[in-house]
């Protein structure tokens, strides 16, 4: 059966259904890393999120071009037009290069998605290796009166943009409001008003990262990189950009003001994006010691860090609310994220040694297709892991030997549950994939000690017995004895 996907519309404010407009073929473009820090919880989120959409578009038979760009200049402090370079104020800190600083942070972000098993964009392009373009971009508005020159600099004139198109449609925001209040200021600065914002900046003497450009040595404004490399690769008009919730102003309102002031149109079709992280209802931040890195996460070394989690319970955790909900992390939530996947993961380890059965006295056959209606109301994995843990149920009661399945049911239950755990979901067997050879000589051996065991018990040397048990608890392992042999796991 085919599916009709729909996405919330953040410029629309609804859910649409999702049109390509050159199908099968689909242009998506996300916001990627300002490559200053180590990647944290709100850099996985946008990259889980997008991630799912990813993987779902490619499954639904679309060809897919993906582009995440990597900022590596021009974003400067507190998002503003003022400030220092968030790299080059690194570089300065740390007295090396700002490409070293880029280089270092952009591996450990690589790296760190690799292990989340986010998988890599179709093309990743670095706002430093596109100066051409953005000042293409610039002289472009520039051009159609929507720009002006001033001490060398070239910012975006808000307030006659918004005369002709609408500023502030994608936020929301009342402009006029913002206009008239900051009206005061004119003349104190180089900006005709405050609330225009830069395309491209003059390098004061100090500036490291400098191009030369029609009207200084300089570099771009933080928005203009996505405008032009989003054009650049996926054209004039692309299906969807995506992002998180607090690029939508102004970073995300610049870009439409951009394209249409260049172009005369958007260029994006659907805009996507994914809420915010809190930290104990609190919003993440260096200031309040609740910013947590992704390694630190791995690794447990965060003092509100009561454990590490692995890769997998931080894709889990994210996957387990809408994408359009906020996220609160506690500990105890991230531990029931934890036994949760747990479960899953156990679950589809039985499903794989199930015996079929002449006939089933479960209920399999809607379950594919429920799945599919949860992703296709706006990707909503929450719905879909609730039903994967509906399907465990029935594995556990089959296992049990208290239902059965039938050959064809089993068939379509394994097939269902590896293609949206895995193959849609993202989720991997960290226990089987880490360290593979290692895990087997562990299984091994473990397996080894339930046959000895076993073969006390036969002899009636119930003493062997409970002590191989009673150890093995002792060490946190599960044991269960069935009618099919002994099962084991291994409990944190």
């Amino acid at each position: 059966m085919e599916q009709q996907l729909n996405i919330y519309n953040t410029l629309t404010r609804k859910k649409e259904a999702f049109v390509p407009l050159h199908a099968p073929h689909v242009g998506m473009y996300v916001c990627g890393p300002t490559v200053y820090g180590d990647a944290h919880l709100g850099h996985a989120r946008p990259a889980i999120t997008f991630d799912l959409l990813f993987r779902y578009l490619r499954h639904l038979g679309y060809k897919v071009r993906y582009v995440r760009n990597i900022t590596d200049v021009g974003h400067l402090e507190h998002d503003a037009d003022e400030g220092e370079d968030k790299i080059a104020k690194k570089a300065r800190l740390e007295q090396l290069e700002p490409m070293e600083v880029v280089q270092y942070y952009t591996l450990r972000y690589h790296h760190a998605m690799e292990a989340l098993n986010v998988l890599p964009p179709s093309i990743e392009p670095h706002a430093s290796g596109h100066i051409i373009e953005q000042i293409a971009l610039v002289q472009k508005i520039l051009d159609n009166g929507f720009a002006y020159v001033s001490e060398g600099s070239v910012y975006f004139d808000v307030e006659k943009y918004h005369k002709a198109h609408n500023y502030g449609q994608l936020s929301g925001r009342n402009i006029e409001d913002m206009l008239n209040t900051t009206r005061a200021l004119d003349g104190q600065e180089e900006k005709h008003n405050p609330i225009d914002f830069a395309l491209w900046k003059k390098a004061q003497p100090e500036h490291i990262m400098r191009w030369p450009s029609p009207w200084s040595d300089g570099f771009p404004g933080w928005h203009c990189e996505c405008t032009a490399m989003g054009k650049k690769y996926l054209g004039e008009h692309f299906d969807i950009h995506g992002g998180g919730m607090d690029l939508i102003f102004p970073h995300h309102e610049c870009e439409i003001a951009q394209a249409v002031a260049s172009q005369g149109s958007d260029m994006v079709h659907y805009w996507m994006h994914n809420n915010m992280i809190t930290v104990n209802g609190q919003k993440m931040g260096k200031s309040l010691g609740n910013f947590i890195t992704l390694d630190e996460f791995f690794t447990g070394s965060h003092k509100m860090l009561d454990q590490a989690y692995s890769p997998m319970t931080i894709r889990f955790f994210i996957l387990q609310a809408h994408y359009r909900s906020t996220v609160d992390f506690s500990n105890d939530a991230l531990k029931a994220a934890e036994k949760g996947l747990a479960r899953l993961m156990e679950a589809y380890s039985h499903l794989m040694k199930l015996k079929a059965s002449d006939k089933s006295t479960v209920e399999i056959a809607g379950l594919r297709q429920k799945c599919y209606d949860a992703l296709n109301d706006d990707l909503n994995s929450p719905i879909v892991i609730s039903h994967l843990f509906d399907a465990t149920r029935a594995i556990n009661s089959v296992k049990d030997g208290k239902a059965t399945i039938s050959a064809d049911d089993l068939k379509e239950l394994q097939e269902t549950f590896h293609l949206f755990l895995f193959d849609i979901l993202g989720m991997k067997d960290e226990a089987a994939s880490t360290g593979n050879s290692q895990f087997e000589a562990f299984s091994k051996a473990v397996d080894l000690l339930l046959a000895i065991r076993q073969q006390a018990k036969a002899n009636k040397d119930w003493a062997t017995s409970d002590k191989i048990r009673n150890e093995l608890t002792a060490l946190g392992f599960e044991i269960k004895d069935g009618k099919d042999g002994t099962e084991w796991k291994l409990n944190k």
